[in-house]
């Protein structure tokens, strides 16, 4: 992955290595211009050997005849032989100066190399011009001060670098991380989604076709005893199934299932109770304030009527059911009874009761389930105001 501080970098480095060009040309034409004889010569060798390494390390970075640390001693070799020459060795120094940072792989050898160029080229003078006040004071500090400066922005030029790269890599974790968050939530919504829909269709198509398998056979027991009760259960079949497929639409169509019953919750839940006792044939004893309460807990609590009711008629082999609806000081309460055979709370593993807890725990609710062996149910569903 090409980050922005590399971009940048490369395109500096580019730009730079443009100059260099420029720099020896022009420092070949100074010496053309100003040395004589021999020295011109030499001076062109050494400067020609630098620049040559330097455009075949950057044209081919990958030969394996100029490295990056041959071309730097062949730089330090040229530096110690045009100060000794006493030709264009200061102008050849500060244009190179970068060349020890770009190319030794590591600060310690930066420096190493920048020092050797330094001794080097302090050498060469001192032996062309010999130990004097002006030596000293034009070539020693000038140099000194420029290797100076050198070492500075090599520092800070390096540590930029390495606070971009680091910055970069943080910023590739951290969009990697959130990748992952991402997917992670994706992959806890689909699931939570998935939980979703298949407590609404435990809760509605499931306990509706459980309803018409029971109305089913018992109207099929009964054509030949009782045809009007027959009948009527066959009416009862033919209710309960436009419910399961106005439910089923309302699940493929992706809407809230339950949310479209109309009239108060009261009514709601009387409904319920009234097909309920006419399915079944069992007294029921229903008690339902009128409530007035948002679309949620509507939904919890004709989900969690059914869910009981239906229980009753599974399992409990009851004679009379109680439901009690009312509005408490702490919230909306719920409780439905029977006087069935009862069951053992801790042994129950039923997807029912579970899903009715995580429901009525979406909304800030609890469940508290009281049963034993042979003395009844209690199911009492609490929804904070």
């Amino acid at each position: 992955m090409v980050t922005t501080a590399d971009a940048l970098w490369a395109t500096s480095l580019r730009r730079w290595n443009a100059v260099c060009r420029l720099l020896f040309a022009a420092m070949a034409v100074g010496i053309t211009a100003l040395s004589h004889g021999a020295d011109r010569y030499a001076a062109l060798a050494l400067l020609g050997s630098v620049a040559l390494c330097f455009v075949v390390l950057d044209r081919r970075p990958a030969n394996p005849v100029v490295r990056p640390h041959g071309y730097l001693a062949v730089l330090v070799i040229a530096l110690a032989g045009l100060a000794y020459l006493g030709t264009s060795y200061a102008a050849l120094f500060m244009v190179t100066l970068p060349h020890y940072w770009m190319f030794g792989r590591t600060p310690r050898i930066s420096l190493a190399f920048l020092g050797l160029a330094t001794t080097g080229t302090l050498l060469g003078s001192w032996v062309r011009q010999g130990w004097s006040g002006k030596f000293f004071g034009e070539t020693v500090v000038g140099t000194l001060i420029v290797v100076a400066v050198g070492v500075l922005i090599g520092l800070w030029a390096r540590a930029v670098v390495e606070q971009s790269s680091e910055r970069a890599r943080l910023i590739t974790e951290l969009e990697r991380t959130q990748a992952e968050l991402t997917q992670a939530h994706l992959r806890q919504g689909a699931a939570e989604e998935r939980e979703r829909m298949a407590r609404e269709i435990h809760d509605t198509l499931a306990q509706g076709f459980a309803s018409i398998v029971v109305l089913a056979e018992a109207a099929r027991d009964g054509l030949a005893t009782d045809p009007g009760r027959s009948a009527r259960q066959l009416v009862s079949i033919e209710s309960t199934a436009r419910e399961n497929l106005a439910e089923a639409r309302e699940l493929v169509g992706s809407a809230r299932p339950g949310g479209a019953h109309p009239g108060s919750v009261a009514q709601t839940l009387q409904r319920i109770v009234d097909r309920f006792a006419e399915d079944t044939g069992l007294t029921v004893d229903a008690e339902l304030a009128d409530l007035d309460c948002d679309q949620q807990t509507r939904i919890a609590l004709l989900r969690c009527t059914q869910e009981a009711l239906a229980n009753v008629r599974k399992h409990a082999r009851a004679s009379t059911v109680g439901v009690l609806l009312a509005r408490r000081p702490y919230g909306v309460e719920l409780e439905v009874t029977d006087d069935g055979t009862g069951f053992v709370v801790g042994a129950s593993a039923g997807f029912g009761l579970d899903g009715m807890r995580k429901r009525l725990a979406e909304l800030g609710g609890r469940l508290t389930v009281t049963s034993s062996v042979g003395d009844g149910t209690r199911i009492l569903a609490v929804i904070p105001a």
